[in-house]
């Protein structure tokens, strides 16, 4: 049974010492405090009433028969907190680490109840033949983010409200719709205690915790060898490994802030907000920190209040040296766990900043000061890092704005920032997909300074107030049909073939679609109205069967109306309150997890894709549909996907993350380890979709968007989730898991949120193949998950219809084995899950080359 961790944060107190080896008192200016020389403070970490800690990392580690605590590994004299690896008992869905409550369910990804063999085969009769000429690939010359989708009201049908069971927790000064699902969550939800990650470093609301008892935001960085694995250290691959939170290197404060100070934000996008720190009883912050997405410095912008910069690591020394640029206040800082910041001031007047330490938690500055504080660590105090920090003190990012181009199968997206400060250019850090990608131009800014993130590798510095990243090879070939990267689409195949897929076809589409799609979940019921479109797809496309695929296609359009009609179980509203489509679920049982946390803004992504991916389908096959469905389609779109701050009913990007590369399918649920993602196959089936109902409708931009986005995806998959044997960027012990598993913001663990199988944690990541599948997923790393689970006959002692997923994803590696699977004589309908068909396995994989 795999236990839940939680990190819990403990102080060893020390002995009673008498006090820090420093003399204390305000410097009269930066000049007196740069003519003084380092201040070095006792390495014996006690003062002013704090107690110190021991210098070793424990992890207490719980299995069902014993309790034990060993040393983990950790720099010598590491003067931090204690990280505990607590045990909380059996693995749960609504306890997954130290989640707490998430609003997902234990529910299988798919419909479990056995599907009824039709009593009665489909009638079919002739009809006015389907209109079969696919929507060509549109052009899109322009900025495909410019233009909004529309800037009109949701769907007619869909309600509205203003209310949401969620309050919008210190957001001030926003009418805008504001995000649900973006890094900064944590500030905006619960307590507001639980970290923020901007990537590589962390902040957290410090209330007077801690070794220096700080009120202000603390900032941390975790290397790579703080990281704690489990449940055994020594297994290989390990299940998971996590990143200590709580561990406050640097706090910014003030003398002004302390018990019943507030955190409010304002001004949220897709990359960024501002966080506010206010005092008691006030109304105006003291400090206010812009949070932007890889940003190179934390800065802290003071208010006229006097400065105090803590630290529950303990200073060491702190060392003020010459200005690096006119009217920078510059100093370094040496914590006891050996690590070196520095830290930049710039004084809006001009001034400076003198700060002296009046303990070794706490720096001080003489009196109130207006202008910005900015630090940064300077891994291995090295001197040529150094100097790239200091040619870009001074000035900081306050938000940004993506633009892309899309030119034939080349992309080019481009993150620009809005800035402040003292116009220097800005150092900004970048993921590893970043900088594979990189224009030569914004390559060029390159540092040398990396830091470790907590789940995706290595971030570089880059010099400059605006990256481009060239995408080459756009799956702009990638239709309804069948693709593989080598052949591309498939359309012809063999007559036998067809035969069976016009079988299964018949049989597939008499099931009880209404029945099937008539539920009180929307993932479930987008599921079924995809499987359907796809199996009439394949039956008059592929199979030439118009006939029949008229018919299915009758009972499709017939099902899919009682959602764009919204006469669903739980209809979809509008809630003005964050800005967004959601189902009624939660607002009529009071359960937050109901359809897997719809309401509250989780997997909008997933599920809207089902229902994009049939509209794509009914309006390619019968264009004369597209008319009335047209506005509830897109509306889909704009929640989860919508290009531009002019569309005044919803966020930019709720679910896509343009900085990290993927979507987070966590929603407005506070949580110990940030936003997740559970399935990146579901990830790339919305951008799938998207693009392939642009393409339906005839709009270019959202075509190239979808197209665009796939390329990312396929990058970013491809570097943190999907793990060949060679992957740099998750640890060596962990990529033997071939999947991440769910990748949070802090740590990965390899398995999902409603069970352990290896089927469910590396089937999620399949679920469902289609066509972009063989883009996204590399024959590489195909056959090695497959050789790490299911060779050597393991696939077939898998239950039910996860053995099922597992064939379709072997087609895209070994398409006969998949094809001769499926058309067997003794093929058992339990290995097709509710979200699959017969007949679009059978195109599948004939279509790949099953079938000769």
């Amino acid at each position: 049974m795999r236990p839940c961790i939680v990190l819990v944060f403990l102080q060893i107190s020390w002995s009673a010492y008498a006090g820090p080896a420093f003399v204390k008192g305000p410097a009269v200016s930066p000049n007196d405090v740069l003519a003084a020389g380092p201040q070095s403070l006792s390495s014996n970490p006690t003062a002013n009433g704090n107690t110190g800690v021991s210098n070793a990392y424990y992890c207490l580690a719980k299995s069902e028969h014993s309790v034990s605590m060993f040393p983990t590994s950790h720099p010598d004299d590491m003067f931090a907190l204690v990280a505990i690896l607590a045990s909380l008992g059996p693995l749960r869905q609504d306890n997954l680490t130290r989640e707490g409550h998430t609003g997902r369910t234990s529910a299988q990804p798919f419909a479990t109840t056995s599907i009824p063999t039709p009593t009665s085969i489909l009638a079919v009769k002739k009809a006015t033949p389907v209109l079969a000429a696919q929507a060509s690939s549109s052009a899109a010359s322009s900025d495909i983010f410019r233009e909004p989708i529309s800037t009109g009201v949701p769907a007619s049908g869909i309600g509205s409200r203003s209310d949401h069971p969620v309050p919008r927790k210190g957001i001030s000064g926003q009418t805008e719709p504001k995000s649900t699902n973006k890094f900064y969550a944590n500030f905006i939800l619960g307590n507001q205690t639980n970290s923020v990650w901007t990537q590589p470093f962390s902040l957290q609301f410090s209330q007077g915790s801690g070794n220096a008892k700080s009120w202000g935001m603390s900032v941390s960085h975790i290397e790579a060898d703080q990281r704690v694995f489990g449940p055994s250290a020594t297994d290989n691959p390990v299940q998971y490994y996590v990143n200590p939170v709580g561990i406050q290197s640097i706090i910014f404060s003030a003398a002004e802030l302390g018990p019943g100070m507030t955190l409010a934000t304002d001004s949220l996008t897709a990359f960024s907000a501002n966080a506010n720190l206010i005092p008691r009883d006030a109304s105006s912050p003291a400090i206010t920190l812009p949070l932007v997405q890889g940003m190179g410095f934390v800065t802290a912008v003071y208010h006229s209040v006097t400065p105090f910069i803590d630290s529950g690591i303990f200073f060491r020394t702190i060392t003020p040296l010459p200005s690096p640029k006119l009217n920078v206040t510059k100093y370094k800082i040496l914590l006891e766990d050996g690590n070196t910041w520095l830290l930049y001031a710039t004084a809006s007047n001009g001034s400076g900043l003198a700060l002296t330490a009046a303990s070794n938690t706490r720096l001080q500055a003489a009196g109130p000061f207006e202008g910005t504080i900015q630090i940064a660590k300077n891994p291995g105090d090295v001197a040529s890092q150094e100097e790239s920090y200091d040619a870009a003190a001074g000035a900081y990012p306050t938000t940004a704005s993506l633009s892309a181009f899309v030119d034939g199968s080349i992309g080019s997206y481009t993150l620009s920032w809005a800035k402040a400060g003292n116009g220097a250019p800005l150092l900004m850090f970048a993921l590893p997909h970043h900088i594979q990608s990189m224009a030569a131009t914004t390559s060029a800014g390159k540092t040398t300074i990396q830091l470790q993130t907590t789940v995706k590798g290595l971030a570089t510095g880059v010099i400059g107030d605006f990256w481009t990243m060239i995408e080459p090879d756009l799956p702009t070939s990638i239709g309804f049909a069948p693709w593989n990267p080598t052949s591309g689409s498939t359309e012809a195949i063999s007559a036998a073939a067809q035969q069976r897929i016009v079988a299964a076809g018949s049989s597939d589409l008499s099931q009880d679609m209404d029945a099937q799609s008539n539920l009180n979940s929307m993932y479930y019921s987008g599921k079924a109205l995809s499987k359907f479109a796809s199996a009439i797809y394949a039956v008059h496309d592929l199979a030439g069967n118009t006939d029949l695929a008229q018919a299915g296609l009758n009972k499709l359009k017939g099902a899919f109306a009682r959602f764009a009609s919204n006469t669903q179980q739980f209809p979809l509203v509008y809630e003005s309150a964050w800005g967004g489509v959601v189902s009624t679920a939660s607002y009529a049982t009071g359960d937050s997890g109901v359809d897997f946390g719809n309401t509250y803004y989780n997997d909008h992504h997933f599920h809207w894709s089902y229902f994009i991916h049939a509209a794509a389908i009914i309006g390619y096959l019968d264009p004369s549909w597209i008319p009335a469905n047209k506005d509830w389609v897109n509306t889909l779109i704009r929640d989860a996907a919508n290009p531009s701050p002019a569309d005044p009913y919803f966020p930019v990007s709720r679910s896509f993350d343009w900085f990290h590369g993927h979507s987070w399918a966590k929603g407005l649920f506070d949580s110990g380890d940030g936003k997740d993602e559970e399935s990146t196959s579901e990830d790339a089936l919305f951008s799938y979709a998207m693009k392939m109902w642009g393409r339906t409708i005839g709009d270019g931009a959202m075509e190239a968007r979808g197209n665009l986005m796939l390329a990312v995806q396929k990058r970013a998959f491809q570097n943190y989730f999907l793990m060949e044997s060679g992957n740099v960027n998750q640890p060596e012990n962990f990529i033997g898991n071939k999947v991440t598993g769910i990748l949070f913001e802090n740590k990965c663990d390899h398995v999902t949120y409603f069970g352990a199988n290896p089927e469910y944690i590396e089937g999620i990541h399949m679920i469902p193949i289609n066509p972009s599948s063989g883009y996204i997923r590399n024959q590489k790393f195909i056959k090695e998950e497959w050789a790490t689970y299911f060779d050597n006959g393991r696939v077939d002692q898998v239950a039910g219809g996860w053995r099922g997923i597992l064939y379709s994803n072997l087609a895209l590696i070994d398409p006969k084995a998949a094809y001769d699977w499926f058309s067997g004589p003794n093929f058992d309908q339990q290995y097709l899950d509710g979200g699959a068909t017969l007949t679009w396995y059978l195109a599948l994989s004939a279509g790949l080359g099953g079938s000769a």
